[in-house]
């Protein structure tokens, strides 16, 4: 029965989530997505520090290696995207087209795939810890799953942002959101079989998730908004930064 109950939970939860997120992001958020990429990097930026970060530290892991995978985390994603950009040259270097340079929908298209690998690191983390609670009493895994759902919405409104501003439909960005929610899923069976060794793994996992946050949030919105210098861009950024980290600090003070 606690299985079952895990299943469903980590199965709602990132399907409730998802579709919260994008309701809010294709309804309200659309025509502004261009925008709101500020907003996006705020919220990245508030889960990383606010969020992820002093969890990982609440499980008493060594502060140096717990460093260490903030580090190799950022290198990680830092690779990737190289990886990513050498695919999009190798694919497209003989094709005839010319691609302009700045943040267009191909090269944004690597920030897509850095969210999704952190979002996917993040929910399957969040598996992880509701196993955790519904093995200890099944209130606090149902009290823990609606925690969760709750504070999910506003950093997969950010991710939502992001893919679409990346060149990602609508209809992809979705399926896409809701692929990676099912990671969670996957950290709810390993939770719930490995429970002792899995423990260990979840700081670590959301270091992880966290240098991705800040990777694709420091390394490719932040940059794109610096190129745009006048005055009232730069109040709209600050702004809407400003008000990213503010709802993941109101909702993790409300949730904690």
């Amino acid at each position: 029965m606690t299985l079952l109950y895990i299943i469903t939970a980590t199965v709602a939860g990132s399907v409730l989530s998802v579709l919260i997120a994008g309701l809010i992001t294709f309804k309200v958020l659309g025509p502004l997505v261009q925008r709101l990429v500020s907003f996006s990097a705020g919220v990245l930026l508030g889960a990383a520090f606010l969020e992820l970060l002093p969890h990982a530290f609440d499980f008493g892991i060594d502060a140096h290696s717990l460093f260490m995978a903030l580090l190799g985390g950022l290198l990680f994603f830092f690779l990737l995207e190289k990886f990513a950009l050498w695919r999009h040259s190798h694919h497209h270097e003989h094709d005839g087209h010319g691609h302009e340079h700045g943040f267009d929908v191909h090269e944004a298209g690597r920030s897509g795939l850095l969210i999704l690998v952190g979002d996917s690191l993040h929910n399957f983390a969040d598996g992880v810890l509701i196993a955790a609670a519904f093995l200890a009493d099944p209130w606090l895994g149902f009290v823990t799953t609606l925690g969760i759902i709750a504070h999910e919405v506003p950093q997969e409104a950010g991710d939502f942002i992001v893919l679409l501003n990346a060149g990602y439909s609508r209809a992809r960005a979705l399926a896409y959101n809701a692929l990676a929610g099912l990671a969670s899923v996957a950290g709810g069976l390993i939770g719930y079989f490995a429970l002792a060794h899995a423990q260990q793994a979840v700081p670590y996992v959301v270091i992880l998730a966290a240098s991705s946050f800040i990777y694709i949030a420091v390394a490719d919105l932040i940059p794109w908004m610096q190129r745009r210098a006048d005055t009232a861009s730069a109040m709209w950024q600050v702004t809407l930064i400003g008000s990213g980290v503010g709802l993941i600090a109101i909702t993790h003070s409300l949730l904690h």
